[in-house]
This record gives structure tokens, C-alpha cells and sequence, in this order.
């Protein structure tokens, strides 16, 4: 998702490129943080977890773990989650935290409420269908399928927006409205399971049944038969944007010291992560694919510690000469999320055609694949970014 908040001038003189400042108030955190994440998610984890599948040990068995989807279940040893299941909830995430600095921007420009409003929901709408239209590359027809992050963005976003600037208790009595009415529609729908626990489980919960429905309302040639992940997983995931929300503007206020701000997130993390253990070990299963509350809260915790960490490290205590390169990507997610979708397959099969295969020794070939394209997008990036182009909707 590209910042809206994208500056017109940049990092301090020190870490880049001599012609670029930053303003004294950018939150350079949240760049770097947004940059880390779509290159993991663009370049597949780099590679990891495909080459460590080549290898033994107790190692290469981790980073299998952490650079892959569990089969269900997300929770592990009550606090434990791979990091790529958290990807997607930090991408949400980021993009409600950056929600109150691009919008206060539009409205010191002059915007109107309802210019805002409008642009909140024509962004909505476009988010949605680019990533219909993602989902059907290489496909014969569009394929009507709203699962993708984009479209899961996209379906909240709107909403989100009319959150946007009010009190943190209209915010988390938002939050628990939408998870707790989730929860029993969830446990309620369908009827006449044997066990409350199979409306947690694949291909018998109600967000699976529901898409059987809706999405074959959509032409296709050949009936929707089912999908892991749902349509209706926008709704919880609206609270995952809106965490980013109220932490967004944890940040932004101008009352509060940085310890302050750090307590606050500190404290945030904690009690959504904890909270979402309990309800994991008792009566909600902690389902990525599903987006159960319970992953609301345990993901949660995660992503709002991560950038408790990255403002701490670089906006507190300044240690910020290692993120230029993360800058540079954190700036244009969106072009580098659409590389990743539409091109990294075109450049692998180039990069194979044309450079020796000595270079890609099948024990390292993943890892070697994935720095290379890696190099060559960031490189494309760099370019966008010493010419000012930001990619945006």
C-alpha cells in the first residue's frame, strides 16, 4: 500500500542520498518497518524456507517453520507463530497506522470531509479490484475471488475511515463489536455441527460457506468449490487495520512524550497478545486462513510490538544509518508488491536463461533466486525514488 504520506524530501543527509532531508516530525519507523515487510513478502521470505528444505538439522527445520503457512492452526507453545503467517497482518496493520498522517496531510492542503470521504472509498473500491485482478493473472477469465490482501484492504478501508480521529473508546468499542458479533456468527453458522470446534475447522466454518454462496453469483466457467481463506475475513481483519489506526495516532499525538508513546504500544502488545492466548487455549481457535478474533488479538500483539521495536530503535534512540535500503522500498510498497505479483517469475526465467547455471547450486538456489530479484527490484525502486515517483492510488 503506497503512504499517501510519501514525503516530498526524505531521510537525514547521513543515511542516503546527499540531496534528500527528511521533516523533524516523519516517522521513519514506520518506512522501514513497511519496507522490511513487502520485501519478505515479494521476494517469498527470500528464499529461506524453499533452500532449508534441502538441508538437516534443527536449524533448517526452523526456518521451514517460520517461512511458511502452518496447515491451521496458528498458535504454537501457546505464544509461538511463524513469521510468515504474520506478514499479511503486518501489512493490514501498517496500513491503518499510516491512515492519520496521510489524511491529516490531505487536510492541511485544504481538502473538504468530503473529498477525504470520497477518496477513502474510490481507493476502497480500486484496492478491491486490482486484487481481483491479481488473483487472475495467468487465468482464462476474471476470477471473481476477494481474498487477497489487496481486496481484503480494500473491503475495510472505507469503513476504517469513518474511524478515523475519534476517541480511542469509540475505537475499541468498534473493535469489540465487530469481534465479539464475529465470534458468535462463527460459532452459530452453519447449524447442526456435532462440535463447536468444526466451525473453526477447513471446509466447515461459516466464512467457507458463506463464499460457496456469494462467489458463485460471480460468472466463472467452472463452479467455486472452496478456498481456505474467505471473503468474509475483510471483517475481522477491518479490526487488525484499526489496531493500526489507533496505534497510528498513538504516535502522531503531540501531548505525549516517545516513553509515553512506548509504554502505550508496550502495553497494547501485551494484552492483545496474552488475550489472544487465552482465548486460543479456551473457545477460539487461533486461525490465520480464517482470520478468527482470537488471531485478531494474537497477531495483534505482534505487529504492535514490532513497531513499538522499530520506533524505539529509529525514532527514539536514532539508530537509523542501516535503513536506507528498506527506505527506499517502505516508500513504494505498492510497486513493489505488484513486481513481485506480475514479474518475479519473468525475471527468475531471464535471469536462468542468461547467467550460468554455477551460479544457482541447487542447495542455495532459492536463496540465490530470491537476492537477485530482490536487487533488481530495490534497484528499480531506487531509481522511482531518486526521480520522486511514488506509485500510489
Amino acid at each position: 500500500m503506497q503512504p499517501e504520506d510519501a514525503p516530498e524530501e526524505n531521510l537525514p543527509a547521513s543515511d542516503r542520498v546527499p540531496s534528500d532531508r527528511v521533516p523533524s516530525d516523519r516517522i521513519l519507523s514506520l518506512d522501514v518497518y513497511r519496507g522490511m515487510v513487502m520485501l519478505l513478502l515479494a521476494t517469498s521470505g527470500l528464499g529461506l524456507a524453499r533452500a532449508a528444505r534441502n538441508w538437516e538439522g534443527g536449524f533448517a527445520e526452523f526456518l521451514v517453520f517460520h517461512g511458511t503457512h502452518p496447515e491451521w492452526n496458528s498458535q504454537f507453545a501457546i505464544f509461538g507463530v511463524a513469521l510468515w503467517d504474520l506478514i499479511q497482518p503486518a501489512f493490514m496493520f501498517i496500513v491503518g497506522v499510516s491512515m492519520p498522517f496521510s489524511y491529516e496531510k490531505r487536510e492541511r492542503l485544504g481538502e473538504s470531509y468530503r473529498k477525504r470521504l470520497r477518496h477513502a472509498w474510490t481507493r476502497a473500491l480500486l484496492l478491491t479490484l486490482l486484487g481481483v485482478f491479481l488473483q487472475s493473472l495467468r487465468k482464462p477469465e476474471t476470477f471473481w475471488i476477494f481474498t487477497n490482501v489487496l481486496s481484503q484492504i480494500g473491503l475495510g478501508y472505507g469503513f476504517l475511515f469513518f474511524l478515523l480521529g475519534k476517541s480511542w473508546r469509540a475505537q475499541f468499542a468498534t473493535a469489540s463489536v465487530v469481534l465479539v458479533g464475529y465470534y458468535f456468527l462463527m460459532l452459530t453458522l452453519p447449524r447442526g455441527l456435532d462440535s463447536w470446534r468444526l466451525h473453526f475447522e477447513n471446509g466447515t466454518s461459516f466464512p467457507q460457506a458463506f463464499d460457496l454462496w456469494f462467489l458463485n453469483l460471480f460468472p466463472r466457467e467452472q463452479a467455486f468449490e472452496g478456498h481456505a481463506y474467505a471473503t468474509l475475513n475483510f471483517v475481522p481483519s477491518f479490526v487488525t487495520m484499526l489496531f493500526g489506526l489507533m496505534a497510528g495516532q498513538v504516535i502522531k499525538s503531540k501531548g505525549s512524550p516517545p516513553s509515553q508513546k512506548l509504554k502505550r504500544l508496550w502495553l497494547a502488545a501485551g494484552l492483545l497478545l496474552v488475550g489472544g492466548a487465552i482465548l486460543g487455549l479456551t473457545i477460539c481457535p487461533v486461525v490465520k486462513k480464517l482470520w478468527t478474533p482470537s488471531w485478531v488479538l494474537f497477531s495483534g500483539g505482534y505487529v504492535v510490538a514490532l513497531l513499538a521495536f522499530f520506533y524505539w530503535v529509529i525514532d527514539v534512540r536514532k539508530w537509523n544509518r542501516w535503513v536506507f535500503p528498506f527506505v527506499v522500498v517502505g516508500l513504494n510498497p505498492l510497486a513493489m508488491y505488484l513486481m513481485g505479483m506480475m514479474s518475479k517469475r519473468f525475471v527468475l526465467d531471464n535471469l536462468h536463461r542468461h547467467l550460468p547455471d554455477a551460479l544457482f547450486p541447487k542447495s542455495v538456489a532459492p536463496i540465490i533466486d530470491a537476492s537477485l530479484v530482490a536487487l533488481i527490484f530495490w534497484l528499480i525502486l531506487w531509481w522511482m525514488y531518486r526521480n520522486r515517483i511514488f506509485l500510489r492510488l
